[in-house]
């Protein structure tokens, strides 16, 4: 497949790398034509990716902060036991928190960049399907995302949240384990599908390009309209199903 540019010689770091959107993601920088680095969102990662990008690359450019949890166990506010509460903010707040700090010192040497925090539509909208500890850890990453836009923005370092609809990634399908659980989501979603990764990682790859320069302190939303919607559209979902990048190549 031919490769493209609009990555050029940029550096990044996709972390959750490994599957769903941090995987399409990382393959979509790298065919874009960037240095991608591969890391897990943790606090000893995050200094050794940063280490890594230092001493090989000599520059960060972008930093998609994508690594993420739900817990099989998140329930509503009296259910939800407070080691999964802890655990889904340590690596859904915190982790993302990390990775923001050290990329920002990597970018003031570089000049600037891009940081893409993924967040969720469900930190827009209240759910009558409880799963608390997620839905206030990725409100957290919309406050703590504008926050940083406005106080970087004047350094060329620019801060925008992704925000996915309802996706077919293995995080998602493990927490819908069941038909019903599935459909109970896909009723509110207009387009009346589950997204694919490589849809959010072609949003990623636009808050990553120079064709957002003017981008900061967004919400970017990749999903399906359901954030928009009132009463959704009849009939069967028409149209393609958009293929992941890796099944192309």
């Amino acid at each position: 497949m031919q490769l493209g540019n609009r990555l050029s010689g940029k550096v990044a770091i996709v972390t959750g790398a490994a599957s769903g959107i941090g995987f399409e993601t990382a393959l979509l920088f790298a065919r874009e034509d960037a240095k991608v680095v591969c890391a897990d969102l943790n606090d000893k990662g995050a200094n050794e990716t940063v280490q890594k990008i230092t001493s090989l690359f000599g520059k960060l450019d972008i930093m998609f902060n994508n690594a993420g949890i739900m817990h099989p166990k998140d329930d509503h506010a009296l259910n939800t036991e407070e080691k999964i509460w802890d655990l889904t903010m340590d690596i859904n707040v915190k982790g993302v928190w990390f990775g923001c700090k050290h990329a920002i010192i990597a970018m003031r040497k570089s000049g600037g960049g891009s940081i893409i925090n993924t967040a969720s539509f469900v930190a827009l909208m209240g759910a009558a399907t409880p799963q608390l500890a997620y839905t206030a850890s990725k409100g957290a990453v919309l406050a703590m995302t504008r926050e940083l836009a406005m106080v970087h923005a004047r350094e060329n370092i620019r801060f925008n949240s992704l925000c996915p609809g309802p996706i077919r990634t293995p995080l998602l399908m493990d927490f819908l384990n069941t038909e019903e659980k599935k459909q109970r989501r896909l009723v509110h979603v207009p387009q009346g599908r589950f997204g694919e990764a490589i849809e959010q990682a072609n949003g990623a790859l636009f808050l990553a390009s120079d064709e957002s320069s003017f981008v900061t302190g967004t919400d970017f939303r990749v999903d399906g309209g359901l954030s928009s919607a009132y009463v959704t559209p009849e009939g069967e979902p028409t149209g393609p199903v958009p293929k992941n990048f890796a099944d192309l190549v």
